[in-house]
């Protein structure tokens, strides 16, 4: 599958590196196309794209900052009927949520681009996971949401790609309750020093 990563930070660099390991085509799309960064993606294998070409992927996956997460959507070129994964959360600087239950960041994608297929992934757990997933031994939970069928199988089969136990958390608006999620992965993680090295898990009897 052809997957354009908009931004190349600690959650997208994971998430290129286990999909071009799953055999999926991986490209970043950046807003600056020049630079030390860029040169490492570029020797490491990876496509390095402007922000409008990632309309070329089947799938475009928001990898940002939640104050950037605006204008990547904006740059993103023609997006209809394109399936965007909403990989964000909605952190202040102080991490925080900004939105929270009666919004959410996916729906924020979706209102920017009424014409795509958004999903929410990848966002419940520590960057460090989600190239990792293979590793725990028992597989860690990723829930997926979104209001088009097909574009959430899609999005699941490469969260199975990653190692993960792909779940399907019902319609885009249940994004409202995976970001407090993470937060709340945050929290243990950081707060409570559970360490990076968690995941949440479905126990079943």
């Amino acid at each position: 599958m052809r997957i354009a990563i908009v931004g190349a930070g600690n959650v997208g660099g994971a998430l290129g590196k286990g999909w071009r390991k799953a055999g999926h085509q991986v490209g970043y799309a950046l807003r600056d196309t020049t630079g030390k960064k860029v040169d490492e993606l570029r020797r490491g294998g990876f496509d390095v794209l402007a922000m409008k070409d990632a309309e070329r992927a089947e799938v475009i996956v928001l990898a940002v900052p939640w104050p950037n997460l605006p204008d990547a959507v904006k740059g993103l070129g023609d997006v209809a009927g394109k399936i965007i994964v909403d990989a964000t959360n909605p952190l202040t600087a102080e991490m925080e949520l900004a939105i929270g239950f009666s919004d959410s960041a996916a729906e924020t994608v979706q209102r920017l681009a009424p014409g795509a297929h958004v999903v929410k992934a990848f966002n419940v757990t520590g960057s460090d996971n989600m190239a990792l997933a293979h590793a725990f031994k028992t597989k860690p939970l990723m829930p997926v949401a979104g209001n088009d069928a097909s574009a959430k199988a899609k999005v699941m089969k490469l969260a199975e790609d990653l190692g993960f136990e792909a779940v399907d958390a019902g319609p885009l608006k249940a994004a409202r309750l995976l970001e407090p999620m993470a937060m709340f992965w945050i929290k243990q993680a950081f707060v409570q020093k559970q360490g990076r090295e968690f995941a949440f898990a479905l126990a079943r009897r």
